[in-house]
Protein backbone atom coordinates (compact mmCIF):
# COMPACT_ATOMS: atom_id res chain seq x y z
CA UNK A 1 0.00 0.00 0.00
CA UNK A 2 1.36 3.46 -1.12
CA UNK A 3 2.59 5.35 1.96
CA UNK A 4 0.52 8.39 3.04
CA UNK A 5 3.32 10.79 2.47
CA UNK A 6 3.50 9.89 -1.29
CA UNK A 7 -0.25 9.70 -2.14
CA UNK A 8 -0.32 11.37 -5.46
CA UNK A 9 -1.46 14.86 -5.73
CA UNK A 10 -1.29 17.74 -8.86
CA UNK A 11 2.13 18.27 -9.74
CA UNK A 12 3.62 15.39 -7.70
CA UNK A 13 2.63 17.02 -4.56
CA UNK A 14 0.76 15.04 -2.11
CA UNK A 15 -2.95 16.08 -1.57
CA UNK A 16 -2.99 14.41 2.03
CA UNK A 17 -2.00 17.37 4.75
CA UNK A 18 1.47 16.56 5.58
CA UNK A 19 0.71 17.27 9.75
CA UNK A 20 2.20 14.37 11.19
CA UNK A 21 5.67 12.51 10.56
CA UNK A 22 6.15 8.66 8.34
CA UNK A 23 6.28 6.63 11.79
CA UNK A 24 3.69 8.15 13.34
CA UNK A 25 1.20 7.61 10.83
CA UNK A 26 2.20 3.89 9.62
CA UNK A 27 1.75 3.59 13.63
CA UNK A 28 -1.44 4.35 13.63
CA UNK A 29 -2.86 3.42 10.14
CA UNK A 30 -2.80 5.18 7.39
CA UNK A 31 -6.75 5.72 6.66
CA UNK A 32 -7.62 6.46 10.31
CA UNK A 33 -5.52 9.45 9.88
CA UNK A 34 -6.34 10.22 6.87
CA UNK A 35 -10.42 10.14 8.15
CA UNK A 36 -9.21 12.46 11.21
CA UNK A 37 -7.88 15.14 10.00
CA UNK A 38 -8.46 14.85 5.58
CA UNK A 39 -11.84 12.84 4.45
CA UNK A 40 -14.18 14.87 7.71
CA UNK A 41 -13.75 17.99 6.61
CA UNK A 42 -14.57 17.53 2.98
CA UNK A 43 -17.44 14.77 4.10
CA UNK A 44 -18.42 17.72 5.89
CA UNK A 45 -18.59 20.09 2.99
CA UNK A 46 -20.39 17.51 1.32
CA UNK A 47 -23.03 17.21 3.45
CA UNK A 48 -23.71 21.32 4.26
CA UNK A 49 -24.29 21.14 0.42
CA UNK A 50 -26.25 18.21 0.33
CA UNK A 51 -28.27 19.66 3.88
CA UNK A 52 -29.11 23.18 1.65
CA UNK A 53 -30.89 21.58 -0.91
CA UNK A 54 -33.10 19.49 0.98
CA UNK A 55 -33.84 21.01 4.49
CA UNK A 56 -35.78 24.15 3.23
CA UNK A 57 -38.81 21.84 2.54
CA UNK A 58 -40.23 21.79 5.32
CA UNK A 59 -39.94 25.45 6.83
CA UNK A 60 -41.51 26.79 3.64
CA UNK A 61 -44.57 28.15 5.75
CA UNK A 62 -42.75 29.56 8.55
CA UNK A 63 -40.34 31.32 6.33
CA UNK A 64 -43.33 33.09 4.49
CA UNK A 65 -44.96 34.06 7.39
CA UNK A 66 -41.68 35.59 8.79
CA UNK A 67 -41.08 37.26 5.39
CA UNK A 68 -43.80 38.31 4.67
CA UNK A 69 -44.31 36.16 1.26
CA UNK A 70 -46.06 33.57 -0.35
CA UNK A 71 -45.31 29.84 -0.23
CA UNK A 72 -44.39 30.43 -3.80
CA UNK A 73 -42.20 32.47 -3.29
CA UNK A 74 -39.92 30.29 -1.04
CA UNK A 75 -40.34 27.79 -3.41
CA UNK A 76 -39.18 30.09 -6.05
CA UNK A 77 -35.72 30.59 -3.60
CA UNK A 78 -35.41 26.95 -3.45
CA UNK A 79 -35.67 26.09 -6.91
CA UNK A 80 -33.06 28.98 -7.63
CA UNK A 81 -30.97 27.47 -5.37
CA UNK A 82 -30.88 24.66 -7.48
CA UNK A 83 -30.47 26.00 -10.92
CA UNK A 84 -27.31 28.08 -9.73
CA UNK A 85 -25.71 25.40 -8.37
CA UNK A 86 -26.40 23.22 -11.34
CA UNK A 87 -25.33 25.83 -13.64
CA UNK A 88 -22.27 26.73 -12.36
CA UNK A 89 -21.00 22.79 -11.06
CA UNK A 90 -18.59 22.37 -14.41
CA UNK A 91 -17.65 26.10 -14.47
CA UNK A 92 -17.12 25.35 -10.71
CA UNK A 93 -14.78 22.59 -11.30
CA UNK A 94 -12.60 23.69 -14.33
CA UNK A 95 -11.37 26.51 -11.69
CA UNK A 96 -10.24 24.20 -9.56
CA UNK A 97 -7.16 23.69 -12.42
CA UNK A 98 -6.96 27.33 -12.93
CA UNK A 99 -6.92 28.63 -9.73
CA UNK A 100 -5.74 25.14 -7.46
CA UNK A 101 -7.60 22.81 -5.73
CA UNK A 102 -7.33 23.78 -1.99
CA UNK A 103 -7.77 27.38 -3.19
CA UNK A 104 -10.96 26.55 -4.82
CA UNK A 105 -13.04 24.94 -2.04
CA UNK A 106 -12.09 27.58 0.54
CA UNK A 107 -13.04 30.16 -1.59
CA UNK A 108 -16.34 28.34 -2.13
CA UNK A 109 -16.81 27.56 1.50
CA UNK A 110 -16.23 31.19 2.26
CA UNK A 111 -18.75 32.23 -0.45
CA UNK A 112 -21.29 29.79 0.82
CA UNK A 113 -20.75 30.79 4.52
CA UNK A 114 -21.78 34.62 3.60
CA UNK A 115 -24.49 34.05 2.06
CA UNK A 116 -25.93 31.72 4.62
CA UNK A 117 -25.34 34.74 7.04
CA UNK A 118 -26.71 37.12 4.82
CA UNK A 119 -29.96 34.63 4.56
CA UNK A 120 -30.46 34.55 8.42
CA UNK A 121 -30.85 38.23 8.67
CA UNK A 122 -32.69 38.26 5.69
CA UNK A 123 -35.93 40.68 6.21
CA UNK A 124 -37.51 39.89 2.72
CA UNK A 125 -37.64 37.69 -0.21
CA UNK A 126 -35.15 39.47 -1.76
CA UNK A 127 -32.34 39.34 0.16
CA UNK A 128 -33.20 35.42 0.90
CA UNK A 129 -32.70 34.38 -2.68
CA UNK A 130 -29.49 37.03 -2.83
CA UNK A 131 -27.85 34.67 0.09
CA UNK A 132 -29.41 31.77 -0.24
CA UNK A 133 -30.25 31.00 -3.68
CA UNK A 134 -27.07 32.79 -5.58
CA UNK A 135 -24.51 33.18 -2.91
CA UNK A 136 -25.00 29.69 -1.44
CA UNK A 137 -25.30 28.29 -4.90
CA UNK A 138 -22.28 29.55 -6.18
CA UNK A 139 -20.44 28.23 -3.16
CA UNK A 140 -21.62 25.26 -4.02
CA UNK A 141 -20.57 24.84 -7.05
CA UNK A 142 -16.57 25.87 -6.04
CA UNK A 143 -16.15 23.85 -3.17
CA UNK A 144 -18.51 20.02 -4.52
CA UNK A 145 -15.64 19.62 -7.15
CA UNK A 146 -12.76 20.17 -5.28
CA UNK A 147 -13.71 17.81 -2.70
CA UNK A 148 -14.09 14.75 -5.36
CA UNK A 149 -10.72 15.64 -7.16
CA UNK A 150 -8.93 15.60 -4.18
CA UNK A 151 -9.94 12.21 -2.61
CA UNK A 152 -9.44 10.70 -6.64
CA UNK A 153 -5.79 12.05 -6.92
CA UNK A 154 -5.35 11.27 -2.97
CA UNK A 155 -5.95 7.70 -2.84
CA UNK A 156 -4.52 5.64 -5.51
CA UNK A 157 -5.30 1.98 -4.31
CA UNK A 158 -9.13 1.05 -4.71
CA UNK A 159 -9.61 -0.23 -1.41
CA UNK A 160 -8.94 3.23 0.40
CA UNK A 161 -10.62 5.07 -2.38
CA UNK A 162 -13.94 2.99 -2.05
CA UNK A 163 -13.23 3.88 1.78
CA UNK A 164 -13.14 7.48 1.30
CA UNK A 165 -16.19 7.85 -1.46
CA UNK A 166 -18.08 5.89 0.98
CA UNK A 167 -17.77 8.44 3.32
CA UNK A 168 -18.23 11.05 1.01
CA UNK A 169 -21.17 9.93 -0.04
CA UNK A 170 -22.84 8.71 3.11
CA UNK A 171 -22.36 12.74 4.18
CA UNK A 172 -24.56 13.61 0.69
CA UNK A 173 -27.19 10.82 1.43
CA UNK A 174 -27.37 11.76 5.05
CA UNK A 175 -27.40 15.01 4.40
CA UNK A 176 -30.23 14.63 1.90
CA UNK A 177 -32.29 12.71 4.17
CA UNK A 178 -31.26 14.07 7.23
CA UNK A 179 -32.18 17.96 5.97
CA UNK A 180 -36.18 17.40 6.90
CA UNK A 181 -35.48 15.85 9.80
CA UNK A 182 -32.93 18.23 11.12
CA UNK A 183 -34.16 21.65 9.50
CA UNK A 184 -37.64 20.42 11.05
CA UNK A 185 -36.28 20.47 14.61
CA UNK A 186 -34.06 23.29 14.03
CA UNK A 187 -37.23 25.17 12.59
CA UNK A 188 -39.80 24.01 15.54
CA UNK A 189 -37.26 24.75 18.43
CA UNK A 190 -35.78 28.03 17.26
CA UNK A 191 -36.68 29.19 14.14
CA UNK A 192 -35.78 28.83 10.40
CA UNK A 193 -32.72 31.35 10.72
CA UNK A 194 -31.23 29.23 13.05
CA UNK A 195 -30.55 26.44 10.79
CA UNK A 196 -28.45 29.02 8.68
CA UNK A 197 -26.56 30.17 11.31
CA UNK A 198 -25.65 26.50 11.98
CA UNK A 199 -24.63 26.12 8.23
CA UNK A 200 -22.86 29.02 9.16
CA UNK A 201 -20.65 27.39 12.04
CA UNK A 202 -20.26 24.39 10.33
CA UNK A 203 -18.89 26.20 7.25
CA UNK A 204 -16.25 27.87 9.99
CA UNK A 205 -15.24 24.69 11.30
CA UNK A 206 -14.27 23.12 7.94
CA UNK A 207 -12.44 26.53 7.23
CA UNK A 208 -10.36 25.61 10.41
CA UNK A 209 -9.74 22.00 9.72
CA UNK A 210 -9.11 22.66 6.22
CA UNK A 211 -6.16 25.14 6.59
CA UNK A 212 -3.51 22.33 7.16
CA UNK A 213 -4.15 21.11 3.66
CA UNK A 214 -1.46 21.28 1.47
CA UNK A 215 -2.33 23.63 -1.56
CA UNK A 216 -1.44 22.92 -4.95
CA UNK A 217 -0.70 25.62 -7.61
CA UNK A 218 -3.72 26.35 -10.44
CA UNK A 219 -2.65 26.04 -14.41
CA UNK A 220 -2.61 29.21 -16.29
CA UNK A 221 -5.40 28.86 -18.96
CA UNK A 222 -7.65 31.19 -20.45
CA UNK A 223 -11.00 30.31 -18.90
CA UNK A 224 -13.81 29.69 -21.81
CA UNK A 225 -17.02 32.26 -20.72
CA UNK A 226 -18.68 31.87 -24.02
CA UNK A 227 -18.97 28.03 -23.25
CA UNK A 228 -19.74 28.52 -19.40
CA UNK A 229 -22.44 30.95 -20.89
CA UNK A 230 -23.97 28.25 -23.14
CA UNK A 231 -23.64 25.28 -20.89
CA UNK A 232 -25.29 27.24 -18.22
CA UNK A 233 -28.36 28.26 -19.94
CA UNK A 234 -28.83 24.93 -21.67
CA UNK A 235 -28.65 23.26 -18.19
CA UNK A 236 -30.96 25.57 -16.57
CA UNK A 237 -33.20 25.31 -18.96
CA UNK A 238 -33.42 21.78 -18.37
CA UNK A 239 -33.96 22.02 -15.36
CA UNK A 240 -36.62 24.30 -15.48
CA UNK A 241 -38.50 22.38 -17.82
CA UNK A 242 -38.10 19.10 -15.61
CA UNK A 243 -39.45 21.51 -12.69
CA UNK A 244 -42.29 22.61 -14.34
CA UNK A 245 -44.19 19.21 -14.63
CA UNK A 246 -45.02 19.98 -11.11
CA UNK A 247 -47.15 22.55 -12.13
CA UNK A 248 -48.25 22.05 -15.99
CA UNK A 249 -47.57 18.13 -16.05
CA UNK A 250 -46.12 16.25 -19.32
CA UNK A 251 -49.08 16.42 -22.08
CA UNK A 252 -51.31 19.15 -22.01
CA UNK A 253 -50.81 21.73 -19.75
CA UNK A 254 -52.79 22.26 -16.51
CA UNK A 255 -52.83 26.01 -16.54
CA UNK A 256 -52.11 29.19 -18.18
CA UNK A 257 -48.39 29.50 -18.70
CA UNK A 258 -47.57 33.42 -17.77
CA UNK A 259 -44.54 35.73 -17.79
CA UNK A 260 -46.27 38.97 -16.58
CA UNK A 261 -50.00 39.72 -18.11
CA UNK A 262 -48.81 37.99 -21.15
CA UNK A 263 -49.98 34.45 -21.79
CA UNK A 264 -47.33 32.09 -23.32
CA UNK A 265 -49.32 29.11 -23.51
CA UNK A 266 -53.00 28.39 -22.57
CA UNK A 267 -54.58 25.93 -20.11
CA UNK A 268 -54.66 22.81 -22.64
CA UNK A 269 -52.18 23.28 -24.82
CA UNK A 270 -48.76 21.36 -25.01
CA UNK A 271 -46.99 21.18 -21.42
CA UNK A 272 -44.19 24.22 -21.31
CA UNK A 273 -41.55 21.27 -20.37
CA UNK A 274 -41.73 20.10 -24.64
CA UNK A 275 -40.34 23.33 -25.69
CA UNK A 276 -37.90 23.95 -22.64
CA UNK A 277 -36.40 20.95 -23.64
CA UNK A 278 -36.02 21.53 -27.21
CA UNK A 279 -34.34 25.05 -25.96
CA UNK A 280 -32.43 23.18 -23.52
CA UNK A 281 -31.09 20.42 -26.51
CA UNK A 282 -30.34 23.56 -28.92
CA UNK A 283 -28.05 25.12 -26.73
CA UNK A 284 -26.51 22.36 -25.25
CA UNK A 285 -25.69 20.95 -28.77
CA UNK A 286 -24.37 24.71 -29.65
CA UNK A 287 -21.91 23.77 -26.42
CA UNK A 288 -21.12 20.90 -27.65
CA UNK A 289 -20.01 22.13 -31.38
CA UNK A 290 -18.02 25.14 -29.33
CA UNK A 291 -15.90 23.80 -27.51
CA UNK A 292 -15.33 20.82 -30.33
CA UNK A 293 -14.18 23.56 -32.50
CA UNK A 294 -12.40 25.11 -29.43
CA UNK A 295 -10.57 21.54 -29.45
CA UNK A 296 -9.35 21.64 -33.25
CA UNK A 297 -7.97 25.26 -32.74
CA UNK A 298 -5.60 24.00 -30.27
CA UNK A 299 -7.60 25.96 -27.58
CA UNK A 300 -8.69 24.62 -24.03
CA UNK A 301 -12.60 24.30 -23.54
CA UNK A 302 -14.64 24.30 -20.94
CA UNK A 303 -14.88 20.66 -20.88
CA UNK A 304 -12.98 17.96 -23.34
CA UNK A 305 -15.19 16.28 -25.69
CA UNK A 306 -13.07 12.77 -24.73
CA UNK A 307 -14.96 13.00 -21.61
CA UNK A 308 -17.87 12.10 -23.47
CA UNK A 309 -16.48 9.34 -25.64
CA UNK A 310 -15.88 6.81 -23.07
CA UNK A 311 -18.56 4.29 -22.54
CA UNK A 312 -17.70 3.35 -19.52
CA UNK A 313 -18.15 6.68 -17.43
CA UNK A 314 -20.96 7.28 -19.79
CA UNK A 315 -22.93 4.16 -18.65
CA UNK A 316 -21.24 5.12 -14.93
CA UNK A 317 -22.93 8.79 -15.09
CA UNK A 318 -26.60 6.85 -16.18
CA UNK A 319 -26.12 5.17 -12.74
CA UNK A 320 -25.25 8.24 -11.13
CA UNK A 321 -28.08 10.03 -12.52
CA UNK A 322 -30.69 7.39 -11.54
CA UNK A 323 -29.31 6.73 -8.15
CA UNK A 324 -30.41 10.27 -7.12
CA UNK A 325 -33.76 10.49 -9.04
CA UNK A 326 -34.26 7.21 -7.21
CA UNK A 327 -33.36 8.82 -3.69
CA UNK A 328 -34.92 12.53 -4.07
CA UNK A 329 -37.92 10.93 -5.54
CA UNK A 330 -38.51 8.85 -3.06
CA UNK A 331 -38.36 10.64 -0.23
CA UNK A 332 -40.66 13.15 -1.91
CA UNK A 333 -43.51 10.84 -2.51
CA UNK A 334 -43.19 9.14 1.26
CA UNK A 335 -42.85 12.94 2.47
CA UNK A 336 -45.95 14.01 0.56
CA UNK A 337 -47.76 10.85 1.06
CA UNK A 338 -47.09 11.37 4.82
CA UNK A 339 -47.55 14.84 5.47
CA UNK A 340 -51.38 14.78 3.00
CA UNK A 341 -52.78 11.84 3.21
CA UNK A 342 -51.50 10.66 6.92
CA UNK A 343 -51.03 13.44 8.53
CA UNK A 344 -47.59 13.23 9.90
CA UNK A 345 -45.97 16.83 10.49
CA UNK A 346 -42.76 17.47 9.30
CA UNK A 347 -41.18 16.17 12.07
CA UNK A 348 -42.75 12.77 12.19
CA UNK A 349 -42.07 12.32 8.53
CA UNK A 350 -38.52 13.04 9.15
CA UNK A 351 -38.29 10.38 11.37
CA UNK A 352 -39.49 7.78 9.49
CA UNK A 353 -37.54 8.43 6.61
CA UNK A 354 -34.50 8.60 8.95
CA UNK A 355 -34.85 4.20 7.76
CA UNK A 356 -32.89 5.34 4.88
CA UNK A 357 -30.40 7.39 5.99
CA UNK A 358 -29.43 4.34 8.60
CA UNK A 359 -28.98 1.95 5.14
CA UNK A 360 -27.23 4.59 4.06
CA UNK A 361 -24.81 4.78 6.71
CA UNK A 362 -24.84 0.72 7.58
CA UNK A 363 -23.98 0.07 3.65
CA UNK A 364 -20.99 2.97 4.20
CA UNK A 365 -19.94 1.18 7.15
CA UNK A 366 -19.28 -2.06 5.18
CA UNK A 367 -17.67 -0.05 1.73
CA UNK A 368 -14.47 -1.37 2.54
CA UNK A 369 -14.83 -4.37 2.81
CA UNK A 370 -17.32 -4.89 0.13
CA UNK A 371 -14.88 -3.08 -2.32
CA UNK A 372 -12.33 -5.75 -1.04
CA UNK A 373 -14.39 -9.07 -2.27
CA UNK A 374 -16.65 -7.31 -5.27
CA UNK A 375 -15.74 -5.25 -7.99
CA UNK A 376 -17.13 -1.65 -8.25
CA UNK A 377 -19.55 -2.72 -11.17
CA UNK A 378 -20.95 -5.50 -9.13
CA UNK A 379 -21.55 -3.00 -6.25
CA UNK A 380 -23.33 -1.16 -9.11
CA UNK A 381 -25.38 -3.77 -9.74
CA UNK A 382 -26.46 -5.23 -6.27
CA UNK A 383 -27.35 -1.63 -5.07
CA UNK A 384 -29.94 -1.37 -7.81
CA UNK A 385 -31.34 -5.02 -7.28
CA UNK A 386 -31.52 -3.72 -3.19
CA UNK A 387 -32.98 -0.66 -4.50
CA UNK A 388 -35.43 -2.06 -6.52
CA UNK A 389 -36.29 -4.74 -3.88
CA UNK A 390 -36.86 -1.86 -1.16
CA UNK A 391 -39.07 0.14 -3.22
CA UNK A 392 -41.28 -2.90 -4.64
CA UNK A 393 -41.66 -3.39 -0.56
CA UNK A 394 -42.85 -0.21 -0.64
CA UNK A 395 -45.55 -1.08 -2.53
CA UNK A 396 -46.44 -4.45 -1.30
CA UNK A 397 -46.61 -3.41 2.36
CA UNK A 398 -47.30 -0.25 3.00
CA UNK A 399 -50.67 2.19 1.85
CA UNK A 400 -53.03 4.85 3.62
CA UNK A 401 -54.22 2.70 5.74
CA UNK A 402 -51.21 0.04 6.52
CA UNK A 403 -48.98 0.68 9.99
CA UNK A 404 -46.22 2.98 9.79
CA UNK A 405 -43.90 0.02 10.57
CA UNK A 406 -44.43 -1.50 7.16
CA UNK A 407 -43.03 1.48 5.47
CA UNK A 408 -39.71 0.74 7.43
CA UNK A 409 -38.33 -1.83 5.74
CA UNK A 410 -38.44 -0.75 2.20
CA UNK A 411 -36.88 2.66 2.94
CA UNK A 412 -33.95 0.89 4.87
CA UNK A 413 -33.29 -1.18 1.27
CA UNK A 414 -33.86 1.78 -0.56
CA UNK A 415 -31.28 3.56 1.53
CA UNK A 416 -28.68 0.55 1.82
CA UNK A 417 -28.86 -0.04 -2.38
CA UNK A 418 -28.77 3.49 -2.72
CA UNK A 419 -25.20 3.97 -0.25
CA UNK A 420 -23.95 1.20 -1.64
CA UNK A 421 -24.23 2.31 -5.31
CA UNK A 422 -23.11 5.88 -5.11
CA UNK A 423 -20.00 5.03 -4.12
CA UNK A 424 -19.16 2.95 -6.86
CA UNK A 425 -20.51 5.00 -9.45
CA UNK A 426 -18.12 7.72 -8.73
CA UNK A 427 -15.57 5.55 -8.04
CA UNK A 428 -16.41 4.42 -12.01
CA UNK A 429 -17.13 7.91 -13.14
CA UNK A 430 -13.86 9.23 -11.68
CA UNK A 431 -11.27 6.28 -12.37
CA UNK A 432 -12.37 6.52 -15.94
CA UNK A 433 -9.91 9.23 -15.94
CA UNK A 434 -6.21 10.36 -15.16
CA UNK A 435 -5.31 13.10 -12.87
CA UNK A 436 -5.08 15.79 -15.95
CA UNK A 437 -8.95 15.10 -16.27
CA UNK A 438 -10.42 15.16 -12.59
CA UNK A 439 -11.43 18.90 -12.86
CA UNK A 440 -13.46 18.35 -15.56
CA UNK A 441 -15.06 14.58 -14.70
CA UNK A 442 -15.66 15.52 -11.55
CA UNK A 443 -17.72 18.65 -12.87
CA UNK A 444 -19.53 16.73 -15.03
CA UNK A 445 -20.29 14.33 -12.53
CA UNK A 446 -21.35 16.79 -9.97
CA UNK A 447 -24.07 18.18 -12.70
CA UNK A 448 -25.67 14.97 -14.06
CA UNK A 449 -26.30 13.91 -10.05
CA UNK A 450 -28.05 17.46 -9.45
CA UNK A 451 -30.12 16.27 -12.23
CA UNK A 452 -31.19 13.18 -11.34
CA UNK A 453 -31.89 14.75 -7.91
CA UNK A 454 -34.36 17.51 -9.87
CA UNK A 455 -35.57 14.84 -12.09
CA UNK A 456 -36.42 12.56 -9.19
CA UNK A 457 -38.97 15.12 -7.67
CA UNK A 458 -40.35 16.35 -11.01
CA UNK A 459 -41.26 13.24 -11.89
CA UNK A 460 -42.72 11.62 -8.97
CA UNK A 461 -44.97 15.55 -8.00
CA UNK A 462 -46.12 15.37 -11.38
CA UNK A 463 -47.50 11.86 -10.33
CA UNK A 464 -48.80 13.18 -7.27
CA UNK A 465 -51.24 15.74 -9.07
CA UNK A 466 -52.11 13.30 -11.64
CA UNK A 467 -55.87 13.85 -12.33
CA UNK A 468 -55.61 10.67 -14.69
CA UNK A 469 -55.09 8.36 -11.40
CA UNK A 470 -57.89 7.49 -9.34
CA UNK A 471 -58.08 7.79 -5.20
CA UNK A 472 -55.39 7.13 -3.21
CA UNK A 473 -53.80 5.31 -5.77
CA UNK A 474 -51.10 8.14 -6.72
CA UNK A 475 -48.97 7.26 -3.97
CA UNK A 476 -48.40 3.43 -5.78
CA UNK A 477 -47.99 5.05 -9.18
CA UNK A 478 -45.23 7.62 -7.94
CA UNK A 479 -43.53 4.28 -6.57
CA UNK A 480 -44.58 2.10 -9.63
CA UNK A 481 -42.26 5.05 -10.96
CA UNK A 482 -39.34 4.62 -9.19
CA UNK A 483 -39.00 0.71 -9.64
CA UNK A 484 -39.22 1.56 -13.55
CA UNK A 485 -36.34 4.60 -13.24
CA UNK A 486 -34.62 1.59 -11.52
CA UNK A 487 -34.53 -0.75 -13.36
CA UNK A 488 -33.23 1.45 -16.16
CA UNK A 489 -30.24 2.33 -14.14
CA UNK A 490 -29.97 -1.50 -13.37
CA UNK A 491 -30.02 -2.02 -17.67
CA UNK A 492 -27.26 0.57 -17.40
CA UNK A 493 -25.24 -1.23 -14.45
CA UNK A 494 -25.43 -4.41 -16.37
CA UNK A 495 -23.73 -2.60 -19.43
CA UNK A 496 -20.21 -2.16 -17.82
CA UNK A 497 -17.73 -4.03 -17.79
CA UNK A 498 -17.19 -5.75 -14.92
CA UNK A 499 -13.48 -4.98 -14.72
CA UNK A 500 -14.29 -1.42 -15.74
CA UNK A 501 -11.96 -0.13 -13.12
CA UNK A 502 -8.53 0.40 -13.38
CA UNK A 503 -6.76 2.97 -11.93
CA UNK A 504 -5.39 5.09 -14.87
CA UNK A 505 -1.83 7.30 -14.81
CA UNK A 506 -1.51 11.13 -15.08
Amino acid sequence: MTPINRLPGQNGRSAVPETEDTATLQGRGKFAVIVSSFVFPLALTQFVASYAASNMNVAISDIAADLGTTTRGVQTAITLFTLTMAALMIPGSKLTDIIGRKRCLMLGLTIYGFGALLASFAQGLGLLIFGYALLEGIGSALMIPPVYIILTVAFSDLESRAKAFAIVSAAAGLGAAAGPLIGGLITSAISWRASFIAQVLVVVGILYMGRRFKGTPGVKAPFDIVGTILSAIGLVVLIMGILSTGTYGWGKAKDDLKIGDTTIINKGGIAPVWPLLVISALFLAWFFFHIRSMERAGKQPLLSTRLFRNRVSNLGLVTQNVQWLTLQGTFFVVSVFLQSVRGYSAIQTGLILTASTIGILASSAVAGRMAKKRSQVDLIRGGFICTILGTLLMLLLSDATSRIVWFLPGLFLVGFGVGVMLTASVNVVQSSFPEKDQGEISGLSRSVSNLGSSLGTALVGSVLVSKTVPGNHVYAAAIIVMVAVGLIGLGAALLIPRDAIKMPSA
